[in-house]
């Protein structure tokens, strides 16, 4: 004889009876809702106390476009303008540099170099911009000027001049000429030692 599984041998459902029927169908009435209740008024009549309307709960999500508080859309307001970006104010930027050159005469190399050798030698605060300017008109062909402005309301005043020098300036002698003009008291180093040796040698 085969051993009987535990988990299987449960009781089998029997078919409800009338009596079975008759018991639930009394619990089951039992639990309806209860009767509104009846209180007594000051004047000895007795009036029904009604039970508040079922309210729906709201629902969790809120709609795109709607805040929590109302339903109506949210107001659009302004960003604040806190990432301005403005342009220097270029007529503040002194001292400053204006190199111009004939570009039709392919001197852009000789002029950017020149700019990098003055920017090393005057680093800001002493040049706080040198500015670059080619020209290609008839009238300015073979042109090479170096103009200093050190906001002194001066404007700007010529520092070398290819035509009136008769060639380009050697960078010793234009950053001379621009120290005179920015701070007359700074020390050059070699520049200022091979001017020296110059007069020297000139004198003798």
């Amino acid at each position: 004889m085969s051993e009987i599984c535990q988990d299987c041998n449960e009781p089998v459902p029997q078919p409800a009876s009338e009596k079975t029927m008759a018991q639930s169908s009394n619990s089951s009435s039992s639990l309806s809702a209860p009767e509104p209740k009846s209180e007594s008024t000051e004047d000895g009549a007795e009036g029904k106390v009604e039970f508040p309307a079922p309210v729906d709960p709201p629902s969790s999500a809120t709609p795109k476009g709607t805040t929590a508080m109302t339903d109506g859309p949210s107001p659009d307001l302004p960003a604040p303008e806190t990432n301005v970006i403005r342009p220097p104010e270029m007529r503040g930027v002194k001292p400053s540099i204006v190199i111009e050159f004939c570009d039709r005469c392919r001197w852009a190399p000789r002029a950017t170099w020149i700019q990098t050798e003055l920017f090393l030698t005057f680093p800001t605060p002493l040049i706080k911009s040198i500015t670059l300017i080619p020209l290609t008109s008839p009238e300015t062909g073979g042109r090479f000027r170096v103009w200093v402005d050190i906001g002194d309301n001066k404007g700007d005043q010529l520092a070398w001049d290819r035509k009136t020098e008769g060639g380009f300036p050697e960078l010793k002698v234009l950053k001379q000429r621009i120290r005179n003009f920015v701070q007359p008291e700074m020390g050059l180093g070699h520049s200022d030692v091979h001017s020296e040796k110059g007069k020297e040698a000139k004198a003798e």
